[in-house]
C-alpha cells in the first residue's frame, strides 16, 4: 500500500510540474521581417524600421558621397539618400550590371530617412524571435564600428542575415546625408 501511494504521489507530482510549465510557458513572440537579397544571400529588416517599399525613382547624383550612396531622389516629397548596400557590402559581381527597374525601401530613422536599393521585390515574413541566433563573435569583431547585424535567422532552409538599419550608418555618415540646412538649424536650436 505504502509503494502504491509514493507512485500516486510521484505520478500526481510530476503531472502537476507538466502543468504547471504549460501555464508558465509563452507563445513565442513573433518578429515580421522585410525580406530581399544581396548578391547571393538574404537579408531581413525589422518591418517597424521600413517606411514604404516602392520602385526606384530617378537619382541624382551627389559630389563628395560615398561609392555606396547612388546619390539623391524625391520620394513622395521628401529628398532622401538613396544606399546601395551590395556596393557597401562589396557584395555585387565586378561586371554584374544594376537592373534597369529596382525596388527602394525607404528606412526612417530619428534624424534621417535613407532608401535601401534592391534588386528583387521585397517579400514580408513572420518568423519566431527564437529562430534568430546571434552573429558570430567573428563577424562582429570585424564590424566592430558598426554593429548592424542583428542576428541570423534560420527558416527552414533558409538563413537570413537580419540588419539593425538604425545602426548601418556612422555618425559621419549620417552627418555627410543630412541636408547642410537641416544640420546648421539643428545646431541654432542647440545654441539657443
Amino acid at each position: 500500500m505504502h509503494r502504491q501511494l509514493l507512485a500516486f504521489t510521484i505520478f500526481c507530482t510530476a503531472d502537476k510540474v507538466v502543468t504547471d510549465e504549460k501555464k508558465t510557458s509563452k507563445p513565442d513572440a513573433l518578429l515580421q521581417l522585410i525580406v530581399f537579397r544581396l548578391g547571393e544571400e538574404e537579408y531581413g529588416i525589422r518591418i517597424e524600421q521600413v517606411k514604404e517599399v516602392t520602385i526606384t525613382p530617378e537619382v541624382a547624383r551627389m559630389p563628395k558621397t560615398p561609392a555606396f550612396v547612388k546619390g539623391i531622389a524625391n520620394l513622395r516629397g521628401d529628398i532622401i539618400a538613396i544606399i546601395d548596400l551590395e556596393e557597401r557590402f562589396a557584395l555585387r559581381s565586378k561586371g554584374q550590371e544594376v537592373p534597369t527597374v529596382s525596388y527602394t525601401l525607404a528606412i526612417e530613422a530619428k534624424d534621417y530617412t535613407i532608401g535601401i536599393v534592391v534588386r528583387e521585390v521585397p517579400q514580408p515574413l513572420t518568423i519566431p524571435v527564437s529562430a534568430i541566433e546571434k552573429a558570430p563573435e567573428l563577424i562582429q569583431d570585424i564590424n566592430i564600428h558598426d554593429k548592424y547585424i542583428e542576428g541570423i535567422a534560420r527558416v527552414e532552409s533558409r538563413i537570413i542575415i537580419v540588419l539593425d538599419m538604425l545602426k548601418l550608418l556612422t555618425p559621419s555618415e549620417i552627418m555627410q546625408l543630412q541636408p547642410k540646412g537641416e544640420s546648421s538649424s539643428s545646431t541654432a536650436r542647440t545654441k539657443a
